[in-house]
C-alpha cells in the first residue's frame, strides 16, 4: 500500500476522526502487529499539537493464554496503575483512538463466561470513571489489517496480498482510497444529517421489522429521542467522527418495549468468538432466548454480564445497498460489517440523544428509557429484503426501508 495514501488515512482520523485540538492528548489502543501504522497516527498527532501520545499495546495470543490459564479471581482484580490510569482518563479527557485489528477467530475456545465476568468485575471498580468522562471527549474507532484478519477475510491470498486487499478495502470503506478522506467526509456526512432530519421529522414511536428468514420484531421508540448519524460532538462542542468508517442513521429505543424475533444477517465477532447464524427472542424487551449455529456460548454470555445487556440499545439504519455490503465482502469485524446493512444493539443505549441531555443527571435519563449497561454489542440483521415500517406518534405508519434499502 501506497505510504502516501496510509498518511492521508492516519490524517483523516486525526483531523476528523478524534479531531485533535492543540494541547490535548491522545490514548490509542492497538494491537502489537500495528506498531508501523500507529507510528504515522502519533506522528499525525505531534504535528497537530498533541501533549502527549500514549499507546495502550495489546495482544491477543498473551490475552488467550490470560484468560485460559490465568485464576479469575486474580484477573478480576483491579491493580493500582489500571485505576490511576482511569482517573487520569477522567481528568484529563484525552482524545482516545482504537486501531482495531483484531483476529477474528483470536479467542477461539476461551470461555466466554468468564471473560464476561472478569469484565463485569473490573467495571464495578472503573465503570464510574468511564461514566465521569462520557460526552467530554472526542474518541474514534478505525481499521488497520493484521495478518490473521486479512486472511480470514481473503483466505485463497498468501499473506501478503490478503493484507493488501484489506488495507485497499479499509481504504474504500472509510472513503479514504483516492488521499481526499477529509473532503469526502465533510459530503457524506451532510449527506448522513440530511437523512436523521428526515427521520426525526417524522415523530416515530415504533419499528417493525420483517424479513423472509423469520424476522418479526416491533421495537417502541422514545418520544424526543432522536436519531443521529456521521459525526457527534462533545459538551465543549468539539466535532468529530466516532466511527470510520460509517453508514448507519441509528437511535436509542425504549427499553422494555421489544417483543418477537430476529434473526442474523451476518456473523457476530464478539471477544474474538465468531457467532454464525443466530436468532434472537424478545418479550417485554427483554432478550429471553438465543440460539447460535456456531458460537452460542459466546453469545448467552453477552446477556448476563449485567441486568441491561439483554436489552436493547441501538437501532441502526443502514441500507443493504451500502458501500461497504457492495464490496461483496464479509469482513468479520464489527466496525465494518454493522455499517453494511441494518443492525440492533445489546445493552447501552446513548443517553446523549435525549434533547438537552446535559440538563439531565444520567440516573435520569435512564429513567426516561434509555438502557443502562457495561456492554454494547451490535449484530447485523440487515436483509436484502428486510422491510421496517414505522408508525408515528399519532398512530401513522410509513415504509422506512423496503427490500433492505430506504423506501424513499
Amino acid at each position: 500500500m501506497k505510504k502516501t495514501l496510509l498518511k492521508a488515512y492516519a490524517e483523516l482520523i486525526v483531523k476528523s476522526g478524534i479531531a485533535l485540538k492543540k494541547g490535548q492528548s491522545v490514548v490509542i489502543r492497538a494491537n502489537v502487529d500495528q506498531e508501523d501504522f500507529v507510528t504515522m497516527v502519533a506522528e499525525e498527532c505531534y504535528k497537530d499539537g498533541a501533549a502527549h501520545v500514549e499507546v495502550r499495546w495489546g495482544s491477543q495470543k498473551l490475552n488467550r493464554v490470560a484468560m485460559k490459564r490465568g485464576k479469575e479471581k486474580y484477573l478480576s482484580e483491579v491493580l493500582p496503575f489500571e485505576e490511576a490510569f482511569e482517573k487520569w482518563n477522567a481528568e484529563e479527557l484525552p482524545c482516545f483512538l482504537w486501531i482495531d485489528s483484531d483476529d477474528p477467530d483470536g479467542n477461539k475456545g476461551v470461555d466466554a463466561a468468564k471473560v464476561a465476568r472478569i469484565r463485569k468485575a473490573k467495571y464495578g471498580v472503573l465503570g464510574h470513571y468511564k461514566e465521569e468522562r462520557d460526552n467530554k471527549y472526542q474518541w474514534c474507532i478505525a481499521g488497520a489489517p493484521s495478518k490473521e484478519w486479512a486472511k480470514k477475510v481473503f483466505p485463497e491470498e498468501s499473506k501478503k496480498t490478503a493484507v493488501e486487499k484489506l488495507w485497499e478495502a479499509i481504504l474504500l470503506t472509510s472513503r479514504a482510497n483516492d488521499g481526499k478522506g477529509i473532503e469526502n467526509w465533510e459530503q457524506h456526512d451532510k449527506s448522513l444529517k440530511a437523512r436523521c432530519d428526515w427521520l426525526n421529522s417524522l415523530h416515530l414511536a415504533s419499528l417493525h421489522y420483517t424479513s423472509s428468514n423469520g424476522t418479526d420484531l416491533k421495537v417502541g421508540l422514545i418520544p424526543g429521542v432522536i436519531f443521529a448519524g456521521g459525526g457527534e460532538a462533545t459538551l465543549g462542542g468539539t466535532y468529530f467522527q466516532p466511527n470510520i468508517p460509517s453508514e448507519e442513521a441509528f437511535t436509542s429505543p425504549m427499553k422494555g418495549q421489544a417483543e418477537g424475533i430476529v434473526y442474523s444477517a451476518k456473523p457476530l465477532v464478539y471477544n474474538g468468538t465468531v457467532i454464525k447464524d443466530f436468532w434472537v427472542k424478545f418479550e417485554n424487551g427483554k432478550a429471553v432466548d438465543v440460539h447460535a449455529e456456531e458460537g452460542e456460548e459466546a453469545l448467552r454470555s453477552i446477556l448476563t454480564l449485567d441486568e441491561g445487556s439483554a436489552y436493547l440499545g441501538e437501532c441502526a439504519l443502514v441500507p443493504y445497498d451500502s458501500p461497504i455490503n457492495n464490496t461483496g465482502l464479509l469482513f468479520f469485524n464489527t466496525l465494518y460489517d454493522e455499517n453494511a446493512c441494518c443492525h440492533l444493539a445489546l445493552g447501552r443505549g446513548f443517553t446523549n440523544l435525549y434533547p438537552n441531555f446535559e440538563k439531565y443527571t444520567d440516573e435520569e435519563l435512564h429513567g426516561f428509557g434509555i438502557n443502562k449497561s457495561l456492554s454494547h454489542v451490535d449484530f447485523m440483521i440487515g436483509s436484502k429484503d428486510l422491510n421496517i415500517v414505522g408508525t408515528t406518534e399519532d398512530g401513522k405508519e410509513i415504509q422506512i426501508f423496503q427490500n433492505g434499502n430506504w423506501a424513499n
